[in-house]
């Protein structure tokens, strides 16, 4: 009971309310208003799981992922399997939501690195049969087909020859007794063909008078020529409801036969759409996945910028006041934190979203702080909050605060079978309160004491004095305080961590035109030691104010100091850009003058061409020429050695995405390795990474392939189109196209050929994502230009 009281004073099913507007289907609204909290820590975990493989899918699909066709259709399976006949729109309804659950296991089977979502979709059956006969036999319109069965088909046909008959004979009478008939009119009354008549001359064209109008001038009159043929119109018509209740019926059958499966799929495409809520929710608030922690293992709480999520969306679609985000930083050996200072400061705004935050780690919703997100998984979450005091009942504030927090240690265990430290958070909202202030601080302590033995973790409101005091008693308390600014004598809504509150009603008075001897009276009443505390906790808060400011002055040096050293490596590689490119103009220039020496030598030995050059003159020329080379010939630079290789866990940096980023996998033979940067995973190449302090990489040597055993050809069977292998799709759905193709490549030896036309496009895209996602196409591709281009696609078989 106390803890579904903790949930209506946390206002829980508000943000449940806020979930269910994410959700795709009614089944998942439902759902998501209804959300059930997990009973243990892996189940927690899982949902998370969940929520983040469809955070990272919505961020690689370009649509999100769609649920289009599913539809709530519990009632009409319930009724299936209790032998009732279900309706065509029923029948649709089911068909639709079988192909979309099937595109749903397309779209995540078509992804990787989805283990959760995966294996969640990893037993739906779909039955393409199933819907198939559907859609044969119930048309868009929810109407049962003609095809749907032979003996409908004839029936029909008896019935438009036979409406076709009675219509003519009434267009003869019609022309015949144009002078008594109000218009020129045929139309219906309870199934029976009428014309209008009017009243004075209704014996002209006698008949029966199956309706009068208002006014009673004119009378709808059934001609006794027609008489008989709207007798056997009636008798075919209920021959026809016959052969129509009998189709469907034997499609609810089919549908009854499949009920477990059809059951099965719905809680999965439902479970898949309160996960894709859950995401969508998440990234809408700016929220961050959670990790569990364990305080044993000495982890702390870590809540940084944490935000109220109904005051998040209040501000957003109510035009409400910007939400002040809270840090909750909590050592892991504190179990209780009084949090003191002035109403309406913010002290139960800070409960409220720490009790959210816990709820929404648990049934796997990200929460609204800054990364890391970290807190314990809490069995239970316990609150008294607000005033419970109730006429009916004769209870005062006190006694309802006592009943309630009476039904939350009862929730934590009493007695023999007393839990000594159960994974409980209980929040307070002015503990001890509504009473005697020093029976009820006394209480307020004693209360604690035990909560702290008790509980994981307990955070109390307060403005008993006494309870500040405990910090420096029992290290496992801790103080907060609600900032208050005396200068506007408002609260700023921040929460102080280590600083009690102090007392500002003095103040306050004094600043709201309260006469000073009034006020100084009172200080006199407080007493010296309370000034002086208050004295105390005054400049431990300007001494916080101080170092805050000088934290924000040094926030602004290091963005300069940041500034600075972009600009000065942007300078750096414009220096060095400049002298790689002096190096080059020097390389030509010593080029250009060997080329002149090259120039001056050959003249010489062509002038010793031109006498009678011996062997050693002509030796002595090209020596010459070698030293001129070797002297101006610059030294051919050594390649650097590129010594970085990444290993898994090492930081790195992508030039071209501007990020820094986590290796996950070594590099494999081809140079690709993956990594992590946020919430996404992707593979680069080698050559497009960097070490954090600029080395490339090492390019991977490839071993050389051992030379292949030179086998004979296998001859290739020639690929020959023949009727046999070609199947025409043109005008089919694509739902019945999937079927047609799967039953054909099933049985098929070789190449397929499938003609599918132009048209919109949407068969052939059909056509190919099926293809792509069958077990025995090796793969497809259009058609020769001859065997018609494009409207055609050739699918190999394996």
């Amino acid at each position: 009971m106390i803890q579904s009281e903790t949930l209506e004073l946390l206002e829980w099913n508000r943000l449940c309310q806020h979930l269910a507007t994410f959700a795709a289907t009614k089944l998942g609204a439902t759902a998501a208003r209804n959300l059930k909290i997990p009973d243990s820590q892996i189940q927690s975990e899982q949902l998370l799981e969940q929520t983040k493989e469809v955070y990272q899918l919505e961020s690689r699909l370009t649509t999100g992922l769609s649920f289009e066709g599913i539809q709530d259709i519990g009632d009409s399976l319930e009724r299936a399997e209790r032998s009732g006949t279900l309706t065509g729109d029923e029948l649709l309804a089911i068909a639709t939501t079988l192909a979309g659950a099937r595109n749903l296991r397309r779209v995540i089977d078509n992804q990787e690195d989805l283990p959760i979502l995966t294996d969640l979709v990893a037993d739906l059956r779909t039955y393409p049969e199933l819907e198939q006969e559907i859609h044969r036999c119930i048309d868009e319109r929810a109407q049962v087909t003609d095809r749907a069965s032979q003996k409908l088909g004839e029936i029909r046909t008896d019935l438009r020859r036979l409406r076709s008959q009675i219509t003519q004979k009434l267009q003869n009478i019609l022309q015949a007794k144009s002078g008594a008939v109000q218009e020129q009119l045929i139309t219906q009354r309870s199934d029976r063909f009428v014309i209008p008549v009017k009243a004075p001359q209704k014996d002209a064209i006698p008949g029966i008078v199956h309706d009068t109008s208002t006014s009673g001038a004119t009378l709808y009159v059934e001609p006794n020529s027609v008489v008989p043929l709207g007798n056997q119109l009636r008798q075919i018509i209920r021959r026809e409801q016959a052969e129509e209740e009998t189709i469907r019926r034997v499609l609810t059958e089919l549908v009854a036969a499949v009920k477990p499966d059809l059951e099965r799929l719905l809680a999965i495409a439902t479970t898949l759409d309160l996960a894709t809520a859950r995401s969508r929710y998440s990234f809408w608030l700016g929220a961050n996945p959670p990790r569990f922690i364990q305080r044993e293992d000495k982890e702390i709480i870590t809540l940084r910028n944490l935000r109220h999520p109904l005051l998040v969306w209040q501000q957003q679609h109510e035009q409400g006041q910007p939400v002040v985000p809270v840090d909750l930083l909590i050592s892991p050996q504190i179990r209780v934190v009084t949090i003191t200072g002035p109403n309406t400061g913010g002290k139960t705004v800070s409960l409220k979203t720490l009790g959210l935050a816990a709820l929404m780690a648990k049934v796997g919703l990200f929460v609204p702080a800054r990364e890391p997100v970290e807190i314990p998984w809490f069995d239970q979450v316990l609150a008294d909050i607000g005033d419970e005091q109730s006429l009916q009942q004769s209870l005062s504030t006190f006694s309802g605060h006592i009943r309630r927090i009476s039904r939350i240690l009862e929730a934590l265990g009493t007695g023999e079978k007393e839990i000594p430290n159960p994974q409980s958070l209980v929040l307070l909202d002015e503990v001890g309160a509504g009473t005697d202030p020093v029976e009820g601080s006394a209480l307020a302590i004693a209360l604690l004491q035990y909560l702290a033995n008790h509980a994981q973790l307990t955070i109390a409101t307060t403005h008993f004095g006494e309870l500040k005091a405990l910090k420096y008693e029992d290290d496992r308390f801790e103080n907060a305080s609600v900032e208050f600014d005396e200068s506007t004598l408002s609260p700023t809504y921040r929460l102080l961590w280590g600083i009690p509150g102090r007392s500002n009603a003095l103040t306050i008075a004094l600043r709201l035109g309260l006469k000073p001897e009034v006020v100084q009276q009172a200080k006199t009443q407080v007493g010296e030691a309370t000034d002086e505390v208050n004295q105390v906790i005054a400049g431990l808060e300007a001494q916080r104010r101080r170092q805050e400011t000088k934290a924000a002055e040094a926030q602004v040096l290091l963005q300069q100091a940041e500034r600075l050293y972009k600009e000065v490596s942007a300078k750096a590689a414009s220096l060095e850009e400049r002298e790689s490119s002096l190096r080059a103009s020097q390389e030509v220039a010593v080029q250009q003058a060997i080329a002149q020496a090259k120039g001056e030598i050959a003249q010489v030995i062509r002038r010793l061409q031109k006498g009678t050059p011996t062997a050693q003159e002509a030796q002595q020329a090209t020596n010459a020429l070698n030293q001129i080379g070797q002297q101006y010939q610059p030294a051919t630079p050594a390649k650097p050695k590129l010594g970085f290789m990444p290993k898994v866990g090492d930081r790195i940096r992508v030039p071209k995405l501007g990020q820094v980023a986590d290796v996950i996998t070594p590099p494999d033979e081809d140079g690709q390795l993956s990594v992590r940067f946020g919430l996404m995973k992707m593979a680069v190449k080698l050559e497009d990474i960097e070490s954090l302090d600029g080395q490339k990489a090492e390019p991977v040597v490839k071993p050389k392939p051992a030379p292949a055993a030179i086998t004979p050809p296998l001859q290739s069977v020639p690929e020959i189109r023949t009727s046999k292998n070609t199947i025409d799709l043109r005008g089919k759905r694509v739902a019945d196209a999937e079927y047609i193709l799967d039953k054909a490549i099933s049985e098929a030896t070789g190449p397929v050929w499938i003609i599918h036309g132009y048209g919109t496009g949407k068969l052939r895209q059909g056509v190919h994502a099926f293809l792509q996602q069958h077990p025995r196409v090796n793969n497809y591709e259009p058609a020769e230009q001859a065997d018609g281009g494009t409207g055609v696609t050739v699918a190999h078989i394996k």
